[in-house]
C-alpha cells in the first residue's frame, strides 16, 4: 500500500505559504461557488427562458468577461497609486455578490446583460487587489505555489457550484430563477474571507500614472501582454462549450456534471503547475497550457459524442489549471516590485479585451457559419499564441528592470 507522505515532505509542499494565502484561497472558492452555480445554468436560462440568440450569448459573455478584466487594469493601477489592497477588494466583493439576484430577477434579456455587467464590474475590482495581496502572501521562491493554492480554491468552487445547482434543479425542476438568488450568499462568505486578511502596506512606493502607466513596464512584460491578447483572440466564454455539450445530445444535468468535472480537473491541476512553475519556469508551463488549449478545441470542434465530449472537458480542465496559476505569476514575474496590481490588472485587461472580440466573434460563428467554426477558430489561435510566446517571451521568468 502506499505511504502516507512523511511531515518533512508535508512541510516542503506547503513551505513558503501564509495564513493570508490560505484565507485569499478560501475567499476564492466561496467567490466561484457563487460564480459558477449560475454560470453553466445561464446560456441554457438565455437562451430557453428568455429565447436570446447564440450571438446574444456571446455579446453577453463577451462584455461580462471584457469588463471583468478591464477593469482590473484600472483598479490595479488605483491600489498602486493608494497603497492598499483590501479595501478596494472588499467593495468589489460586495458588488459582485449582490449583482447576481438582479440576474435571476430578468424578465428580458437586456437586463440580464445589466446585472452581469455589475456582477463582472465587481469582480474586476476586487481581483488585481486581490492577487497583488496573494503575491505578497508570498516570496518570489513561492510565488507559484500561492497563486496554485488560490486556483485550487477559484477551480474547487466552480466544481461545488454546478453541484449546488444541480441539488436546486433536482429540488425544483426548471426553476432557473431561484440559483442566481441563492449564489448571493458564498458570494457574502467571500468578503467575509478578506475581511480577515492582514494586509501589510508595500514597501515601495509607486508613482503611478493612470492614464499611460504602460511605457514604465519593462519590454519582456509588454511582450507577454501581446501574447495573451493574441492567444486571447481565440479564448471565447466557456458559455459556447456548455451549449456545444447540450447541442450533441447531453441533458441539461448531465452537461452541468461535466462542467463540474472539468473544474475539478483545474482544481487538482493548480497548486502542482503553480509549485512546478517555480521550479522549471513560467513560460514552459504556459506553453503547455497553450498546447493542452489547442487539441482540447480540436476535439470539441469534431466530436459529437457525450462522452468523448466529457473526456475533452477533462483535458480542457488542465489547460484551465495551468493557464490560472502560471499566467498571473508570469506576470507578477515580468512586472516591476511597486506595480505588481497595475501588473496583474493590465495583463487581465490584455485577456479581457481579447475575450470579448473572441466571444463576438463565436457568436457570429456559432450562428450563420457553425458550431464547429467556434472551436477551430480557438485552436488556430491557440496555436499562434503558443509560437508568439516562444518567440517574445523570455524563457527566464524573473522580472526585468524598469527602462
Amino acid at each position: 500500500m502506499p505511504q502516507a507522505p512523511s511531515p518533512r515532505a508535508r512541510e516542503a509542499l506547503l513551505a513558503g505559504l501564509t495564513r493570508n494565502t490560505l484565507l485569499l484561497a478560501v475567499s476564492s472558492l466561496f467567490s466561484d461557488i457563487a460564480t459558477e452555480m449560475l454560470y453553466p445554468v445561464l446560456p441554457v436560462f438565455l437562451t430557453q427562458t428568455l429565447g436570446a440568440s447564440g450571438s446574444v450569448v456571446g455579446l453577453i459573455e463577451g462584455v461580462a468577461t471584457a469588463t471583468q478584466n478591464i477593469v482590473q487594469g484600472l483598479s490595479g493601477a488605483v491600489s498602486d497609486r493608494m497603497r492598499r489592497r483590501k479595501p478596494i477588494a472588499l467593495a468589489g466583493y460586495v458588488v459582485a455578490a449582490l449583482a447576481k439576484p438582479l440576474i435571476g430577477l430578468a424578465p428580458i434579456w437586456p437586463m440580464v446583460l445589466g446585472a452581469r455587467f455589475l456582477d463582472r464590474l465587481g469582480t474586476g475590482v476586487r481581483s488585481a487587489p486581490r492577487d497583488a495581496l496573494i503575491a505578497a502572501s508570498a516570496d518570489e521562491a513561492h510565488r507559484g505555489k500561492a497563486f496554485g493554492l488560490e486556483g485550487v480554491g477559484d477551480n474547487a468552487g466552480a466544481f461545488f457550484g454546478p453541484l449546488i445547482a444541480v441539488l436546486i434543479l433536482a429540488l425544483w425542476p426548471g426553476a432557473y430563477r431561484p440559483i442566481f438568488i441563492v449564489a448571493a450568499i458564498p458570494g457574502l462568505l467571500a468578503m467575509f474571507m478578506v475581511m480577515l486578511v492582514r494586509e501589510k502596506r508595500d514597501g515601495e512606493h509607486a508613482e503611478v500614472n493612470l492614464d499611460a502607466p504602460l511605457p514604465r513596464f519593462p519590454t519582456a512584460y509588454r511582450r507577454y501582454l501581446a501574447v495573451s491578447a493574441l492567444f486571447g483572440l481565440g479564448n471565447s466564454s466557456n458559455a459556447f462549450l456548455i451549449l456545444q455539450t447540450r447541442d450533441i445530445g447531453a441533458s441539461l444535468q448531465t452537461t452541468i456534471l461535466i462542467y463540474a468535472g472539468f473544474n475539478l480537473v483545474a482544481a487538482l491541476a493548480s497548486y502542482p503547475v503553480g509549485a512546478l512553475s517555480d521550479r522549471l519556469g513560467r513560460r514552459s508551463l504556459l506553453a503547455l497550457a497553450f498546447a493542452v488549449f489547442a487539441l482540447s478545441y480540436l476535439g470539441f470542434a469534431v466530436t459529437r459524442n457525450p462522452a468523448a465530449m466529457a473526456g475533452l472537458f477533462l483535458l480542457y480542465g488542465v489547460f484551465q489549471g495551468a493557464f490560472r496559476a502560471a499566467g498571473k505569476a508570469l506576470a507578477v514575474d515580468l512586472a516591476p516590485a511597486g506595480l505588481r496590481a497595475s501588473g496583474i490588472g493590465w495583463y487581465g485587461t490584455a485577456v479581457g479585451l481579447s475575450g470579448l472580440l473572441a466571444s463576438l466573434a463565436a457568436g457570429l460563428l456559432w450562428d450563420r457559419v457553425g458550431h464547429a467554426a467556434v472551436f477551430a477558430w480557438g485552436a488556430a489561435f491557440a496555436v499562434f499564441g503558443l509560437i508568439a510566446l516562444i518567440l517574445l517571451v523570455p524563457a527566464d521568468h524573473r522580472a526585468r528592470p524598469a527602462a
